[in-house]
C-alpha cells in the first residue's frame, strides 16, 4: 500500500484546484491523486487526466463526461470516468482516500463536502458556502465523525495559523477569550473599486469588476470580491470555523493583501500571517499540515515591500458586507438565503441582466421576503436554498434595464 496520502479534488478545473495540483506535483513523494472532479470544461479535466493519471474522474453531467471520454479515447489514459454529483460524493468518502480539497463554487459543494465529512476525511475547505448554507449542521458532523476540517481561504488559513494550538480545528468547543484571544482581525482588499466615486458604481462592467488589483480567481468569486460579499461570507465562515460570535470578528481593509489577517490577543499582541498574495500557500499549508512543504511560492522581499495601510470598511460603498453581517448576527435561515440570493443576482450580473448595484438590491429584497431563521436539518436548508434562489430569480425578472 502506498505511503503517499490520496487526494480527491473537487473542482479541480478552477483555480483552487489547479492550484492544488501544482503543489502536489511538487511534493509526489507524499500526496497522489485519486480522483479529480469538476463541472463541464471537459478539455481540462482531459489534460489533467493525462498529466496526473487518477483513478476516477467525475463530471457534472453525463453530456460532460461523454466528452471527457471522448478527448481522452485515443490517450490511453486508465482513468475511469463517472458523472454526477452522487459520484463525487462516494468517491469523496473512498475508504481509500485520505484528504478531500472542497473548491466547487457555490451550493453545489455542499452535499459531497458533507459526505467526505461523515466519512471522517481530512476536509481542505475553499468552498466557504458549505459553512454559510450549514454551519451548525456542518461543524456538528466533523465533531460526529472526527473529521479534520482545514481552512483554505487565505484569511482563514491566516487566522488558523496565528491560533494557539488549542484552537486550531473544530473538534473541540473551545472559546477564544478561554486562551487569550479578544478579536479575529479579517482583512480585505476592498477589491478593485475602493477608492472609485460611490455613485460610479451604477456603470461598473463586468470586465472592471472581475479585474482583481491582487488575486487571480474565477468569475463569481471577483465579483464577491468587488461587492465584498466575499467578506461576508467570510465572517460567517470565521465564526463556524472558530467558534466565536460575530462582535469577535472585525474587518479591516488592507488593500496590499500582505497581511492576510490577523489574531488580537488580551495582552495587546497582534499576531498576522503575511506572504504574498498565491493561494498555493494555504494549500500546501492545509495539505501537510502540521508540516510544511514546498508550494512554490515566491518569499516576500521585505526590502520591496510598499507602505501597509489599513482602513475600517465603507457600508455605502460595500452594503453586501454589512447585509452578510446582519445575516450572520440573525441566523442560519438568513446566511443560507443571502448565499443562495448572491449566486443568483451575480450569475445575473455577469450575463448581463441586471447592474452591479442591483446585486446588493436582490440579496436584500430576498432576504426581507424569503427568510425562515428556523432552519436545521439538510433538506429544511436545502429548501430554504431553493426558495431564496426562486425569489432572487423572480426579483431579477422585474428589473428593468
Amino acid at each position: 500500500m502506498s505511503c503517499k496520502q490520496q487526494l480527491v479534488i473537487l473542482g479541480a478545473t478552477g483555480s483552487i484546484g489547479l492550484s492544488t495540483l501544482d503543489v502536489v506535483a511538487r511534493n509526489q513523494e507524499q500526496f497522489a491523486v485519486f480522483a479529480l472532479a469538476a463541472g463541464n470544461n471537459s478539455e481540462l479535466m482531459a489534460q489533467l487526466c493525462i498529466t496526473h493519471q487518477p483513478r476516477f474522474a467525475v463530471m457534472a453531467d453525463d453530456s460532460a463526461a461523454a466528452k471527457l471520454s471522448q478527448h481522452l479515447s485515443a490517450s490511453g489514459c486508465k482513468t475511469v470516468i463517472r458523472s454526477g454529483i452522487a459520484a463525487m460524493s462516494e468517491l469523496a468518502a473512498h475508504p481509500d482516500v485520505d484528504a478531500v480539497m472542497s473548491a466547487i463554487v457555490g451550493a453545489a459543494g455542499l452535499i459531497p463536502t458533507l459526505s467526505a465529512v461523515e466519512a471522517g476525511k481530512k476536509v481542505l475547505l475553499a468552498n466557504k458556502e458549505s459553512l454559510v448554507m450549514s454551519g451548525q449542521l456542518f461543524i456538528d458532523k466533523v465533531k460526529q465523525h472526527k473529521a479534520t476540517l482545514l481552512p483554505i481561504d487565505s484569511e482563514h488559513n491566516a487566522i488558523f495559523q496565528c491560533l494557539p494550538s488549542a484552537l486550531q480545528g473544530s473538534k473541540t468547543n473551545a472559546q477564544l477569550h478561554e486562551h487569550g484571544v479578544s478579536k479575529i482581525l479579517l482583512t480585505g482588499s476592498g477589491g478593485p473599486f475602493l477608492t472609485c466615486d460611490i455613485a460610479s458604481l451604477k456603470q461598473v462592467t463586468v470586465a472592471q469588476a472581475v479585474a482583481h488589483p491582487n488575486w487571480s480567481m474565477g468569475q463569481k468569486i471577483s465579483i464577491d470580491s468587488a461587492t465584498m460579499m466575499n467578506k461576508g461570507l467570510e465572517f460567517i465562515e470565521a465564526k463556524w470555523l472558530f467558534n466565536c460570535q460575530a462582535n469577535d470578528i472585525e474587518v479591516v481593509i488592507h488593500p496590499q493583501s500582505i497581511i492576510h489577517s490577523m489574531v488580537q490577543y488580551q495582552d495587546g499582541s497582534v499576531l498576522a500571517q503575511m506572504g504574498n498574495p498565491d493561494m498555493r500557500t494555504p494549500i500546501a499549508h492545509a495539505l501537510a499540515y502540521p508540516q510544511r512543504i514546498d508550494a512554490g511560492v515566491t518569499p516576500l522581499d521585505f526590502s520591496q515591500l510598499a507602505d501597509f495601510t489599513f482602513t475600517k470598511p465603507d457600508f455605502a460603498r460595500y452594503p453586501n458586507l454589512q447585509l452578510a453581517i446582519a445575516a450572520c448576527n440573525a441566523g442560519q435561515g438568513a446566511t443560507t438565503t443571502v448565499n443562495a440570493a448572491n449566486e443568483i443576482a451575480v450569475q445575473a450580473f455577469l450575463q448581463g441582466q441586471i447592474g452591479f448595484t442591483d446585486i446588493y438590491r436582490i440579496n436584500a429584497q430576498t432576504l426581507d421576503t424569503t427568510v425562515d431563521v428556523n432552519v436545521h436539518t439538510l433538506d429544511e436548508i436545502l429548501e430554504c436554498d431553493r426558495l431564496a434562489r426562486l425569489q432572487a430569480t423572480q426579483l431579477i425578472a422585474k428589473v428593468v434595464r
